[in-house]
């Protein structure tokens, strides 16, 4: 498992920082972010994933493939809970990178996550022999828990103090910062240069004319 997990780990965070650094928006606290987000897909891929028999013994008993398609039953309260705390770190984290943050954008993200880990459990099981099978009471669960990370963090970012903290790592806050106009040297009244103080130029006298 951590042959797989780990290097998996490590391509996400390479990736993300690259590109950060490919639209000049790299800093600590946004690779801290990306770095957060490696670690948080190795920990998924380890518990969602695995474990894969690939080779069976001839004795045991075949794991039969298949898919929950009517969520919630049978389904276990402390599943429920389990799988809905799992993803409210990853909508906090979808509102960090997102470069417009809003709920459906979120909801998209999470529930496209969800659906993958889902859709990978089935074909590890149609594959090799996984200990997992693809739920939809996961799946809800899951989307329930992003959905509920996203707004934690939009609610706690209307706080001021809060709010100038998340900005360091915000993804989007260097793209807003760069599409701002700096004012023009030369048109303040007062600009500093290397030279010193610059005062804009007096206007021109003219004499009024002799009638």
């Amino acid at each position: 498992m951590l042959p797989v997990v780990i290097p998996l780990g490590a391509v996400i965070f390479a990736l993300l920082v690259r590109r950060l650094v490919a639209k000049r928006r790299f800093t600590v606290p946004r690779a801290a972010v990306a770095a957060a987000l490696g670690v948080y897909a190795a920990g998924i891929a380890a518990n969602t994933v695995f474990p894969i028999y690939v080779h069976v013994t001839p004795g045991a008993q075949p794991w039969t493939a298949g898919v929950v398609f009517v969520p919630f039953v049978n389904y276990e309260l402390e599943d429920a809970v389990t799988n809905v705390l799992v993803f409210v770190p990853l909508g906090i984290l979808f509102a960090l990178m997102f470069a417009k943050p809003s709920w459906w954008r979120a909801l998209i993200a999470v529930t496209a996550t969800s659906l993958g880990i889902e859709v990978t459990q089935f074909a590890v099981q149609e594959l090799f022999g996984g200990g997992h099978i693809a739920d939809t009471s996961d799946l809800l669960s899951n989307v329930v828990g992003g959905l509920l990370g996203y707004l934690l963090f939009a609610t706690l970012t209307r706080m001021p103090g809060f709010a100038r903290f998340a900005e360091r790592f915000r993804w989007a806050a260097a793209e807003t910062t760069d599409a701002r106009a700096r004012p023009d040297v030369a048109s303040e009244p007062c600009a500093l240069d290397a030279g010193g103080p610059r005062v804009s130029a007096p206007a021109r006298y003219r004499a009024p004319r002799e009638e």
